[in-house]
């Protein structure tokens, strides 16, 4: 206990367990995010943040600050959002993508639309772009990519499609040459998007708990990766009820590596590893 007090007193501000509880409750309610009891210093540390940026020394404060200022939710959302992304991550999904990509060109079906529901950093819907560009064999496949993340920060970084190079160090050097450019003056060491891949995206903020999504067409494929993993049982399935009509009947639900729909098995069949189709009543 003593060692806990120690800890307690070498924070700049006072953090108990009701302002954590608080921040837990708010971030569930506004994001679906679940946070565990254990995630207690990293929610001081990033809150902190905006204690700091806010002229404010008292969390409950910042509490009373986020319910009369509704810009600073946004901040407050980007602050306990994890960004944890790499290009062609989980690289068993992109020949699967390809193949399916093929079937659409065979079928003459025009334009594919994919969505990329967590995009992150931009790694993931760029990954998705260059698939399909050595898929159709084109700088301009018939093939539309929306890419959407709750954290309007990080989809702003992803729209400018500039990275460091140690980004993109385990892209071979083929891929390199071909789908990227070497920065140079104050760009130098860092790696760009052709503008060819740029062009394919459309990336836009979107909160998945929000109670209307835009998209209306339904898409061939939807990649909603290590997404589910912060939400509880009851968010994941009621996501899920959502992408069901907005897949192709022979479109493909990419999920991560340690994520299951066993639990939405009347809505989603295992096709592959980590890969599900919809399920339709006959």
């Amino acid at each position: 206990m003593a060692e806990h007090a120690a800890v307690r007193r070498e924070r700049e501000f006072e953090f108990t367990q009701r302002d954590f509880e608080q921040i837990r409750r708010l971030i569930y309610e506004h994001a679906g995010i679940s946070l565990s009891p254990a995630k207690m210093d990293m929610v001081y540390s990033r809150i902190a943040r905006r204690l700091r940026a806010t002229g404010l020394t008292i969390f409950q404060e910042y509490l009373s600050f986020l319910n009369e200022n509704p810009d600073e939710w946004q901040h407050f959302t980007n602050s306990l959002t994890t960004n944890l992304t790499s290009f062609f991550r989980e690289s068993h999904h992109f020949p699967v993508l390809a193949e399916h990509a093929q079937d659409i060109k065979r079928q003459g079906r025009r334009p594919m639309r994919v969505w990329s529901s967590a995009c992150s950093t931009g790694e993931e819907p760029y990954s998705i772009a260059m698939t399909l560009i050595e898929a159709f064999d084109s700088w301009t496949p018939p093939v539309q990519i929306l890419a959407t993340d709750l954290d309007t920060n990080v989809v702003r970084h992803a729209a400018e499609g500039i990275y460091p190079l140690d980004r993109v160090e385990k892209l071979s050097t083929a891929q390199l040459k071909r789908f990227f450019l070497r920065g140079t003056g104050s760009r130098a060491g860092m790696a760009r998007m052709r503008p060819e891949v740029q062009a394919l995206i459309e990336f836009q903020p979107l909160n998945l708990l929000s109670p209307a999504w835009p998209m209306r067409e339904p898409f061939d494929v939807i990649f909603c990766r290590n997404v589910m993993i912060y939400f509880d049982k009851a968010t994941q399935a009621k996501i899920l009820t959502r992408f069901h009509p907005l897949l192709r009947p022979d479109g493909l639900l990419f999920v991560g590596h340690s994520e299951s729909l066993a639990h939405v098995a009347n809505l989603f069949r295992l096709r592959g590893k980590t890969v599900y189709a919809p399920v339709h009543p006959h």
